[in-house]
């Protein structure tokens, strides 16, 4: 029979006490793995300024400048969401007319569909695109709940992150720290990739939206790239989901021309060739991988983990990869060790 030291009591309560508060706080996990992601590429920032001024204010004024832009943009969204609630209303008035209707029902047609399903998808649209303000009145206590947690994790490691990682590397042999070091290294810059080249293909989604909303003449032109940017830049959802409700908005009016623009400028174009290959190109770029493997780790984080699997998924496949990279160089080492001995 094994038998637990007492000084492994500690070690083994703290894993306890960590597996339960997994347990007990998995709805607000992804704000504490979202938290430490950004908290990594800002720590190197928070090392510069507080050699200037005191660690602790330096942790401050990192985390409240993250937090006023984060209410600045909030803002932004809200107030443009507010100014397009006529376009949107009027989107879904439609297609919900063109549904029901007798003559243009799919189901005359032969085609099936989920009528639940159907009817849940429109009420969750019109929660997030036109009744949001009381979508946000009504999870108020919860979104501020994840925010506290988000920001109090981005605090708290951009504060005390330097030490941790010094003191988790002091108690490691020196063949292992080269290896973490390593690891670290590709950690840093994948997620330094992911973040900016998110916000850049938003930036990029809105700017070539705007030839295809054009040529749709359906006027609000601006709105409509924004909306397809607001969409590319949260990974869950993806610019995909503006062109597909703007096309179902172009069928039920019976504009067949417009369907045709959406799919092949709007989808194939604006939508999916930045996700296959721009975003796989420009993260896999800065780590050494192949964009196939980035694309991977990307679709693949995001169906398994939702919103934080869009960090964690291409995170994991680039430390696989190093790991494996790494053992290979080991493998080939080793022999000519042997010689020289």
């Amino acid at each position: 029979m094994v038998q637990i030291r007492t000084d492994q009591f500690p070690l083994i309560l703290m894993l306890i006490l960590a597996v339960l508060g997994l347990i007990l706080f998995w709805s607000v996990m992804d704000m504490v793995l979202l938290g430490a992601s950004l908290a990594i590429i800002l720590i190197p920032l928070h090392h510069r300024l507080s050699c200037r001024i005191p660690r602790l204010v330096s942790a401050v004024v990192v985390t409240g400048g993250i937090l006023v832009l984060a209410i600045l943009a909030g803002g932004g969204i809200l107030l443009a969401f507010d100014a397009g609630s006529p376009v949107m209303t009027r989107m879904f008035s439609t297609i919900g007319t063109w549904l029901i209707s007798p003559t243009t029902n799919p189901e005359v047609h032969g085609i099936t569909f989920n009528k639940t399903l159907l009817s849940g998808l429109f009420t969750t649209g019109k929660t997030l695109f036109i009744n949001f303000e009381q979508t946000l009145v009504d999870n108020l206590t919860f979104i501020l709940f994840k925010a506290f947690i988000f920001f109090f994790t981005l605090f708290v490691l951009i504060l005390h992150g330097e030490n941790l990682d010094r003191k988790i590397r002091d108690r490691l042999p020196v063949g292992i720290r080269r290896k973490v070091d390593r690891l670290s290294g590709v950690t840093v810059d994948t997620l330094y990739a992911i973040y900016v080249v998110q916000v850049a293909i938003a930036v990029l989604t809105f700017f070539i939206s705007i030839p295809v909303f054009l040529l749709l003449g359906y006027g609000d032109v601006l709105f409509y790239s924004f909306f397809a940017a607001f969409c590319e830049l949260v990974p869950v959802l993806g610019s995909s989901i503006a062109f597909l409700l703007v096309g179902t908005y172009a069928l039920a009016m019976g504009d067949i021309p417009s369907v045709l623009i959406l799919f092949i400028l709007g989808y194939l174009v604006v939508s999916c060739m930045p996700e296959l290959f721009i975003r796989p190109v420009l993260v896999g770029r800065r780590v050494k991988i192949s964009p196939v493997v980035m694309f991977i780790g990307i679709i693949g984080g995001l169906l398994t983990m939702g919103l934080a699997g869009f960090v964690l998924g291409p995170v994991f496949v680039v430390l696989i990869i190093t790991s494996y990279r790494m053992y290979v160089e080991d493998r080939k080492e080793t022999p000519h060790d042997h010689e020289i001995r």
